[in-house]
């Protein structure tokens, strides 16, 4: 292997994003943060990397396996490079934004950094584009955050995809309401996420019915919604039931026309998540177009924290359903154009290149930059050959 090849490897997880895809990649995600803006969701930047204490707060607590961390040589205190912006948004909300009137509509757009990927997303560098609706416990506010990620997505020309609505607390209340021992909490879990019944009726004792019930209420959203009325619960998870079922009815009367489907049981990458939760999946594809839910927005001090809800859209899975549009035109200019002229020819949809060597004759050095046009007596003149 050669120097030029070893420096070129990156860690696994990690890539370089080349011309034509990078510009793709930003035009993309602006045109993600205008719809946010436009539907009143002002954008917010949170800094890449933040003392520990404050990024694991809260809802970040969750994120502390996924977090790398690093000294500061300046504080000497340890911090973490985020694994979720989310977390920094809800730190935002509470601290910058403590006494602005609620509800708050925020937006971001950023990278973040994870010690390892996932199955369905091996990347550990990922680019998310997201919007947070804090300060409300309205159902009016679940449903907003779902419409308005599917709306961007829409928005991108993408319409073949379905909503999964999760109810990420509602297997918890039921274990707690049968008192199970921490182990056989975690073998429940186990078996749930591999949505294994008999594995199910093995470890689960007396939770057995009403969990093996949730599994059977697992599809397109209609069916699964009566069998889950059809399910005896404790008192502790009506209130999920109910929610979702008012969520979804709004939904269905928005005239949105989504595609719902409903999995009672799914709680994997929900952690932090105190309500309803929703991924956003495309047919045909293994990832994630968006993924987001309930949650609270609370400090050390604050047991019980502020209402919130919001989305995240990966801008990875987004990119690989896109066509790309024709790229724009390049031209190639004299060394000695004006401002002025090159104006004008970016007015009229042109990318300019100047020349840096006319002896060579402005076509021949078109044609080996790649561009399709040079700039020629009486106008722009395609590049032959």
């Amino acid at each position: 292997m050669t120097e030029n090849e070893k420096n070129a490897l990156l860690p696994a997880g990690l890539r370089d994003v080349l011309p034509d895809d990078a510009a793709f990649e930003a035009e993309i995600v602006e045109q993600i943060v205008k719809f946010f803006g436009q539907n009143g969701y002002d954008r917010v930047k949170a800094p890449l990397i933040e003392f520990e204490d404050g990024l694991l707060s809260g809802a970040g607590v969750a994120l502390a396996p996924q977090t790398f961390r690093l000294m500061d040589p300046v504080s000497q205190r340890m911090m973490g490079v985020r694994a979720d912006i989310t977390p920094q948004i809800a730190r935002i909300a509470r601290t910058r934004l403590g006494r602005s009137q609620r509800p708050l509509r925020l937006s971001y757009a950023g990278e973040v950094l994870r010690v390892r990927g996932s199955q369905l997303r091996p990347e550990r560098q990922v680019l998310q584009v997201g919007a947070e609706l804090i300060g409300s416990a309205s159902p009016f506010a679940d449903t907003e955050i779902i419409e308005l990620a599917a709306n961007a997505i829409e928005t991108l020309r993408i319409d073949d995809f379905s909503v999964d609505l999760t109810v990420p607390r509602l297997v918890p209340s039921i274990l707690d309401q049968y008192g199970l021992a921490d182990d056989e909490v975690d073998a429940v879990r186990a078996a749930l996420d591999r949505k294994d019944p008999e594995a199910v009726k093995s470890v689960a004792g007396e939770a057995t019915d009403t969990l093996t019930a949730l599994l059977g209420a697992t599809g397109p959203v209609d069916i699964a919604l009566e069998r889950l009325k059809g399910t005896s619960l404790p008192d502790s998870a009506e209130a999920e039931r109910g929610r979702v079922e008012e969520v979804v009815t709004r939904l269905q009367r928005s005239g949105s026309n989504l595609r719902i489907t409903l999995d009672p049981v799914e709680n994997r990458g929900f952690e932090y998540h105190t309500g309803i939760g929703f991924t956003i999946f495309a047919r045909g594809l293994s990832g994630e177009l968006a993924r987001g839910g309930r949650y609270r927005v609370k400090g050390a001090d604050d047991a019980d924290g502020e209402r919130a809800t919001g989305v995240t859209l990966y801008v990875d899975t987004i990119l690989g359903m896109l066509t790309r549009s024709n790229k724009q035109k390049r031209i190639l200019v004299s060394s000695s154009a004006s401002r002025d002229d090159k104006s004008d020819l970016q007015n009229d949809g042109w990318i300019t290149i100047s020349s840096l060597d006319d002896s060579a004759g402005l076509e021949a050095e078109a044609r080996q930059l790649g561009c399709s046009h040079f700039m020629g007596e009486t106008g722009p003149e395609p590049v032959k050959g």
